[in-house]
């Protein structure tokens, strides 16, 4: 399905509201060709010739000193680079993951996610954080590990609240469980101030004498995936765990039978990014963007789909999560229609490892401008009309 969602992106007649895809206007295409051209005249050794498996050196202590925080004192052995976040969790799932292991996942979950995982046939237990009654020292009990998207979840958008983080990082130490916190979406808040990450809290509230954060690095549960796919350009395959360094070296030995290294012409590029101010003189730009185009998609959806589904207005991420006012309305029917009416949408059936949630679905909003979104919206509702109609 993630293949299909990116596929859409190339139909210029489809309105592609299903694939978690940024703006392309937003890459910075003049300052990383010329970025591209020095680093590869003045490294050609690193950046054409294989490189250290767990990333360039200079490129770790970069990522070190900038993911460090009062709390959390990093140390280039906390830093393994990736080739994109994605194979950060698919290096998790290798190390950690058991045939048949159960796997404790935010829901509704994200699909790349779950797809990293499954070779693996792992029983996915169910996280709904928003419950009433959900308790995170049982919810981990037992499992392989836990997997989070705390900030802007992928799919649903939802910002899990300070307490909640608190009691997910307390429920990690308590149990040692691993806790996966998967933050491709961190710089994208547009309404409010970052909450401190996991990984953060976990150092901060289990810090002291076991040096879960001290001088000598990080040491607890944690482990921290992050990307640049989403602060500057997805093509660049930049990805970054963070983690004791025992979890460090178990991943560094998966990873090098995964592809040896990460390209060394995109790692000095991010070095550079890091190093050059360009994360800070994109990220304004971006966030301006995606707020107006969130806020057009809202606009839009109250006008035309309020009648069959609720949503909440996210305060930051790439997503809205529209769940259906009846239960029986089948967005996984409503996708196949969509996509005759000319919008591609992704129905929560794939954010399920069972695929029985069938009663809501996913939008993206940074791809497109307003007014193709309102065109998309529109379409979307003119299949959903058709799609009661035949229930009817």
């Amino acid at each position: 399905m993630t293949q299909r969602f990116l596929a859409a992106g190339a139909n210029p007649e489809l309105i592609n509201l299903a694939g978690g895809l940024p703006a392309p206007q937003t890459y910075p295409v003049p300052e990383i060709a010329a970025i591209a051209k020095q680093v590869i005249e003045t490294h050609p050794v690193e950046t054409l010739g294989y490189g250290p498996i767990e990333g360039l050196p200079s490129l770790r202590r970069a990522l070190a000193q900038r993911l460090s925080s009062r709390a959390l004192r990093l140390t280039p052995e906390n830093i393994l680079v990736t080739t994109s976040g994605m194979q950060g969790l698919d290096l998790v799932g290798k190390v950690l993951l058991e045939e048949g292991g159960i796997v404790a996942g935010q829901f509704p979950t994200y699909l790349g996610a779950l797809d990293a995982w499954r070779p693996r046939r792992p029983a996915f237990r169910n996280l709904v954080l928003e419950s009433p009654e959900f308790d995170p020292v049982a919810a981990m009990a037992g499992a392989q590990f836990t997997y989070t998207v705390p900030n802007f979840s992928n799919p649903s958008g939802r910002l899990v609240d300070m307490a909640l983080r608190e009691r997910l990082v307390d429920a990690a130490q308590s149990t040692g469980v691993w806790l996966v916190e998967d933050d491709p979406y961190g710089g994208l808040h547009y309404d409010r101030s970052p909450l401190p990450r996991l990984i953060d809290l976990s150092a901060e509230r289990h810090g002291g004498p076991n040096g879960l954060g001290g001088p000598n690095g990080y040491g607890g549960p944690v482990i921290y995936t992050g990307t640049l796919s989403k602060a500057v350009a997805p093509g660049l395959r930049i990805g970054w765990v963070v983690a004791a360094p025992e979890m460090i070296r178990a991943l560094t030995t998966a990873k090098q039978g995964s592809d040896m290294c990460t390209s060394g012409v995109t790692q000095h590029i991010a070095l550079a990014a890091l190093e050059n101010g360009l994360i800070e003189r994109v990220q304004p730009v971006i966030v301006e963007l995606y707020r107006k185009r969130r806020d057009a998609l809202c606009l839009a959806m109250k006008a035309h789909l309020s009648a069959w589904f609720d949503w909440e207005v996210p305060v930051g991420g790439m997503f809205v999560w529209a769940v259906a006012r009846d239960p029986s309305l089948d967005t996984e029917r409503l996708f196949q229609l969509a996509l005759e009416a000319g919008v591609c949408i992704a129905p929560s059936s794939v954010f399920d490892a069972s695929g029985r949630n069938r009663s809501a679905m996913r939008l993206n909003f940074t791809l497109n401008p307003p007014e193709r979104l309102d065109e998309g919206v529109r379409r979307l509702a003119e299949a959903t009309r058709h799609l009661c109609e035949d229930k009817a």
